[in-house]
């Protein structure tokens, strides 16, 4: 496989999350490197965090593992009771199943990126701070009924 030419993927800033839960991620520009690439096993991502964004709302899956590397910047992994700087060569892996709802934020004055690696399509998906999950292959509340 030939090297793949990031600036010839375009990035993008687009969420699926309900219109009350995206302005956490308004700043997270992401290209996917899977596609462009012809993975097909797993994704892989290439993001960009604007100072104040979230790579996500805190999360956990029940079948995908994350995994992420980080290439500049820096961010604060948030976890259930823990915060951790990452820093560029730092690693963070997720396993899947384990209820331990995470995300980044980039809370320093200049843009931070990492590679993020994981399923291309996953199943359910938990948010602990906030009253949404992903289930079924849609965004629902807590109680299961749809947004």
């Amino acid at each position: 496989m030939p090297r793949i030419d990031l600036d010839g993927i375009a990035p993008t800033n687009h969420t699926g999350y309900p219109a009350d839960h995206a302005a956490i991620v308004a700043g997270r520009w992401v290209r996917r490197l899977g596609p462009a690439s012809g993975l097909a096993d797993f994704g892989v991502s290439h993001v960009v965090l604007k100072p104040g964004a979230a790579s996500a709302h805190r999360h956990w899956h029940e079948d995908e593992d994350e995994f992420v590397v980080m290439l500049a910047g820096e961010a604060v992994l948030v976890e259930e009771g823990a915060r951790t700087p990452m820093r560029p060569g730092d690693l963070a892996a997720f396993p899947k199943g384990e209820p331990n709802g995470h995300h980044l934020v980039n809370e320093s004055a200049v843009d931070c990126v990492f590679v993020a690696f994981g399923r291309k399509v996953s199943g359910d998906c938990h948010y602990p701070d906030i009253d949404m999950q992903w289930s079924g292959g849609a965004y629902r509340h807590k109680d299961g009924s749809a947004y």
